[in-house]
């Protein structure tokens, strides 16, 4: 499974929405600078996810974007499924040999398992150190 710029920038967005959370709405447009991303483009993104009610948007001079829930409660599936549609590395085939089905069957299964157990709190709150650290080999 390939993860378009859709899925990818749309974590991105709720990534930055994860970090701030409980504080007050963040414009997109703060995002956008803040990532180098375009303000357009995630403006195509938000409205997805909030139709899913991931996000809720706020009016006014100090408005923007707010999740709609605690980031422990969004997993990274919730996002994928939004902005890309099903989880599935490949489009089965009738006439696919049964252990070829089976291999793709267990691939999306995998895939499925590691984002559904990915929150928005494991992504906000990822630390590179120790997360370098704690595979470090020594010689």
């Amino acid at each position: 499974m390939k993860i378009s710029t859709k899925g990818r920038y749309g974590l991105t967005i709720m990534i930055a929405l994860a970090k701030q959370y409980g504080d007050k709405p963040i414009p997109l447009k703060s995002i956008a600078a803040d990532y180098g991303l375009s303000e357009h483009y995630l403006e195509q993104l938000i409205a997805p996810l909030r139709n899913e009610r991931l996000v809720k948007s706020v009016r006014g001079a100090k408005g923007g974007y707010l999740l709609t829930r605690e980031p422990k409660q969004i997993t990274a599936a919730d996002i994928i499924r939004t902005l890309e549609g099903p989880i599935r590395p490949v489009e089965e085939m009738e006439d696919e040999e049964p252990a070829k089905r089976e291999l793709w069957k267990r691939i999306r299964d995998a895939v499925k398992d590691v984002l559904e157990q990915t929150t928005l709190e494991d992504l906000a709150e990822y630390d590179d150190d120790i997360y370098q650290e704690e595979h470090m080999f020594y010689i």
